[in-house]
């Protein structure tokens, strides 16, 4: 029998609405099938509405002497166990909430500008995609992260 993997959400996060897409801490934050409510994403494209990274991207970072703050790799809910080798389809509860991967988080340009060797180093380690399939509930800093099988 497999083991399941849990772990606890260690910081929350929404984008503001703003020119430089600031992201802003929060104790708490509304999850539902639009994404995080009061986020810059919220109902625009719901399989890419909620990026989950693990604090294990930070660290990888941090052994190649980048220091980045959190929030930096444009994550919404930052957890301190690594999804990444979940394929689409695949689910994780976190608190109440279900989620469901959609996709790998792709590279973007803005990490070349907080550092040049970002994109190579988190290629398969920045975060994953996912898409509330219930319910709706609030998700703490604190709450339980369990991946299903």
């Amino acid at each position: 029998m497999k083991k399941k993997l849990q772990g606890k959400v260690l910081k929350l996060y929404i984008t503001k609405d703003d020119e430089v897409k600031t992201k802003i801490s929060k104790e708490r934050v509304t999850v539902d099938a639009n994404g995080i409510v009061g986020d810059k994403f919220y109902a625009k494209n719901p399989k890419r509405a909620i990026l989950i990274t693990s604090y294990d991207s930070y660290t990888i970072a941090k052994e190649n002497n980048i220091n980045i703050e959190g929030g930096v790799l444009g994550e919404n809910i930052l957890i301190d166990i690594n999804p990444y080798s979940l394929i689409q389809g695949e689910t994780i509860k976190i608190g109440e909430t279900i989620f469901e991967i959609t996709q790998n988080c792709t590279l973007c340009k803005g990490l070349t500008a907080i550092n040049a060797k970002l994109p190579k180093l988190l290629k398969d380690d920045r975060g994953v995609f996912a898409k509330v399939i219930g319910p709706t509930a609030e998700i703490n800093i604190g709450d339980n992260v369990e991946i299903l099988h």
